[in-house]
């Protein structure tokens, strides 16, 4: 794959860029109309000579110059307090903390580490949970299942286990199907409770029983059908609540998030959703804000069903803590934004450019430009919250994770916006202050002692990628888009074969991924295929495989060469090595195929094995030529400083 040219650009007071290169090396000019959009939508028409001036942010590294301009009071991360009054400490702790001078003045101080925490050299698999079922869960996959994941991960030499984002979609009776598209980046999706494991859900007896069996029965469908194991967990949930929530173990569990505000705030949202059967457009005007009297108002009404909610989500966070400590160590995955009827847009909606959505210029995967539907926060907006949603948001999936993955990370230093009623297109770059929101990435990542990686395909400015390796956050090597042999990539990425938006090895084998594309209307690309199978046959070569090009256009031949592949892939020189669950037991389509909406299931298609039949299926063919290369995880980084 192509990577863009340096950035010479010109950019307003907003951050809005006249133009960028795009990965055929050419200049785009972004439309003067649009430009024009962007700046009304970022505040324009309020601030005509650009933002207004921010808050005071300091960021501390370790031997920076700590002195203070005027004595004053130091809260820390943890609501401890100190005087300073020459400097700030040296032995500061990692957080973000608050300075008030004797004056009065407020500066914002966030410690952060030179460096991220360093991978070990070691191996795992990635995994789309919702797709990935057992015997156990109810159509969809869940909780139970991604503990059981870890355990046997581990116990076949793995150290991670990649996995979708998590985030809660708006509880509504038809369910989202895309991760990336969540209502909520901070609370996790109630669709991956395992129910038989919730407090309380014995007192349903053959309630229980019956709705098990119905959830179960789903898993026989060739779909995942959300919509239907949604209408089922919903109503075990409502059965149990009744009869748990004056218990005194729900009563010691609620009471101890009492002062989780932003909790609260999502509780809030979720019971007014499903009061008024849709995000919070469909709320009537005095709710559509969390700040408002009526909003106060409609969900004092709506009491117990915040707190059933809020009782759901302290659930979904108890199931996945425990998953978290069963095996290999968990890789979440941090979206680049969320639905803008959700509850994240609902909250932070006085931060956000609403009518505007995130997108990618055009590419070799997008030739029209994309259009995630997504709202961009304003960037100098977010600054002068002192970034406060990033960080919540980046220390709720860090509770859970040994590992973050950042989608899109090149997103926080530009994001390419689409102005109101414009085309993909017709759309901008718009740049943040992306260094410190990576910092405060690092930040969370150390004190957490977590693994920062950030996705970097695509059109990325060569400032990005100088800003993560300086920081040790991890890059990507994919084997579909690289010509060098893996022996000779970095040892700071992640090496993959493919992604959920690429070709698995089976489909691109067969030839059924060519034959999806078409059937959904999207162009034939013959040269990029055979370009593709070219790269593969030569992993396969590396990987010990004879002749690969020999290899049968069937599913046994794609399990051949793709197990020869991941040899190969494992004898990377990158630190971590992830294959996919859908390669280790020859899934034919690609999870997502960009680019279509209903023209593909994207999202729904189970993988081919239960989880407790991934052996037999191949998993453990791969597994073993991965553990052959990677015999034991390797800790030979130091620790973030």
């Amino acid at each position: 794959m192509a990577v863009a040219q340096g950035d010479s650009s010109g950019r307003d007071a907003f951050g809005i860029a006249d133009g960028w290169w795009g990965t055929d090396g050419r200049w785009n000019e972004a439309d003067p109309a649009s430009r024009a959009a962007l700046r009304r939508a970022l505040g324009g028409d309020e601030h005509p000579d650009g933002p207004p001036e921010g808050p005071s942010l300091w960021f501390v590294r370790p031997g920076d110059d700590r002195s203070v301009w005027s004595p004053g009071l130091l809260e820390l991360d943890d609501g401890a307090e100190l005087e300073v009054v020459d400097a700030l400490p040296h032995d500061l702790p990692l957080g973000a903390h608050t300075l008030t001078s004797e004056g009065g003045h407020v500066t914002h101080v966030f410690s952060v580490p030179s460096r991220c925490r360093a991978a070990d050299r070691s191996w795992g698999f990635s995994v789309q949970l919702p797709q990935t079922r057992s015997t156990d869960s109810w159509g969809h996959g869940d909780l139970g299942d991604l503990r059981e994941l870890a355990r046997w991960a581990a116990d076949r030499g793995a150290a991670v286990l990649a996995h979708n984002p998590l985030g809660a979609p708006i509880p509504l009776e038809s369910q989202q199907p895309s991760p990336y598209y969540a209502s909520t980046r901070r609370f996790w999706s109630p669709l991956y409770l395992r129910i038989e494991e919730v407090p309380g859900s014995e007192l349903l007896g053959e309630e229980l029983t019956s709705a098990a069996r119905a959830g179960r029965e789903l898993t026989a469908l060739r779909t995942i059908d959300r919509d239907s194991v949604w209408a089922l967990k919903s109503a075990a949930l409502r059965a149990i609540w009744e009869r748990v929530r004056h218990a005194d173990g729900t009563r010691t569990l609620l009471a101890a998030a009492d002062g989780d505000d932003a909790l609260r705030d999502h509780a809030r949202f979720c019971a007014l959703a499903e009061r008024y059967g849709g995000g919070w457009s469909s709320f009537p005007a005095e709710a559509r804000h969390p700040g408002l009297t009526g909003a106060a108002e409609a969900t004092a009404e709506l009491a117990d069903d915040v707190e059933r909610w809020r009782w759901i989500q302290l659930l979904t966070a108890g199931q996945l803590a425990t998953a978290a400590q069963a095996g290999a160590a968990l890789m979440a995955d941090l979206p680049v934004g969320f639905d803008p009827d959700g509850s994240d847009a609902w909250i932070d909606q006085d931060l956000l450019a609403l009518e505007c959505r995130i997108g990618a210029p055009p590419d070799d995967l997008g030739p029209l430009g994309q259009d995630w539907g997504l709202p961009p926060y304003v960037p100098w907006r977010l600054r002068a919250a002192a970034y406060g949603p990033w960080i919540d948001t980046l220390r709720r999936i860090f509770r859970h994770a040994g590992l973050l993955r950042i989608d899109h990370a090149m997103g926080l230093f530009r994001l390419y916006c689409i102005p109101p009623g414009a085309a993909a297109l017709g759309g901008a770059y718009v740049y943040a202050s992306g260094t410190e929101l990576l910092d405060l990435a690092c930040m969370e990542a150390a004190r957490a002692g977590a693994v920062l990686l950030g996705e970097d395909l695509g059109t990325v400015e060569p400032e990005v990628r100088e800003a993560m390796g300086s920081r040790g956050v991890y890059g990507y090597s994919v084997g579909w888009f690289e010509d060098d042999p893996p022996a000779s990539w970095p040892s700071t990425t992640v090496a993959m074969l493919t992604t959920h938006d690429l070709p698995t090895v089976a489909g691109l084998w067969t030839g059924a991924d060519a034959a999806d594309r078409a059937q959904a209307g999207l162009p034939d690309q013959p040269e990029e295929d055979a370009e593709l199978r070219a790269r593969l046959e030569r992993l396969a070569s590396i990987g010990g495989l004879d002749d690969p090009a020999g290899a049968p256009p069937d599913r046994a031949g794609a399990h051949a060469v793709s197990v020869a592949a991941h040899r190969a892939l494992a004898g990377a020189g990158s630190d971590l090595v992830i294959a996919t669950l859908e390669d280790a037991v020859g899934q034919v389509p690609r999870p997502n195929l960009p680019g279509t909406v209903d023209e593909h299931p994207n999202w729904r298609i189970p993988l081919p094995a239960l989880v407790e039949e991934l052996d037999v299926a191949g998993a453990a063919d791969l597994a073993a030529g991965m553990r052959e290369q990677r015999p034991d995880p390797v800790p030979d980084r130091p620790a973030a400083g």
